[in-house]
């Protein structure tokens, strides 16, 4: 079984839905989350579940080798899931092809430093998009730069707002991200 550590910032649905998914599946499972944002509601949604969730600093990450040390001891594959930091060169090159993340929007549209969450939705609506949708790409040393790995569309109309199109995009996240994690996984150790 495959061990899966993911990385979150904030209120921790996509975790949440990971988790869940992973419990019933004998592919792989997630072992551990970590967490740059203390306040984040993923700690709660993580011990609901029974799953361990962990706080770093920026220096644990960027400046010591406490991350990357517990990452090599509890991982074999990394998901960014709402993580907002820019992930090290030290350990992309730890995990090659081992890192994915999911980006809010159809890469290489709307994406790089502070394209995230509603900024992007408000975007997508500003330049009237006829349809936006979700991106899974493998990390590297650039913000949402990676291979994609796989892209889901949803069509706009006029009346959509940012928030109606963040809750289109977050039905896509939902039932896309834990399953195309899975195919990824067993694709690789077939």
């Amino acid at each position: 079984m495959k061990r899966i550590v993911v990385f979150a910032s904030g209120s921790g649905t996509n975790a949440e839905n990971i988790i869940k998914f992973f419990n019933h599946i004998k592919t792989a499972k997630v072992t551990q989350v970590l967490c740059n944002n203390e306040r984040a509601k993923v700690f709660d949604r993580c011990k609901a579940l029974n799953v361990n969730c962990l706080h770093f600093t920026k220096f644990d990450f960027y400046e010591s080798d406490k991350v990357i040390s517990l990452l090599k001891e509890k991982a074999d594959y990394i998901i960014l899931a709402g993580f907002l930091w820019k992930v090290p060169s030290k350990l992309i090159d730890a995990f090659p092809k081992k890192i994915m993340n999911i980006h809010p929007a159809l890469l290489p549209k709307y994406g790089g430093k502070g394209m995230y969450g509603i900024h992007i939705h408000k975007a997508v609506k500003a330049n009237n998009e006829k349809e936006t949708g979700i991106t899974i790409h493998y990390v590297n040393e650039n913000y949402d730069e990676g291979a994609i790995i796989f892209q889901a569309k949803t069509a706009l109309s006029v009346v959509d707002t940012p928030e109606t199109i963040a809750e289109k995009i977050h039905i896509l996240e939902q039932h896309y991200f834990p399953r195309i994690i899975e195919d990824v996984i067993i694709k690789i150790n077939e």
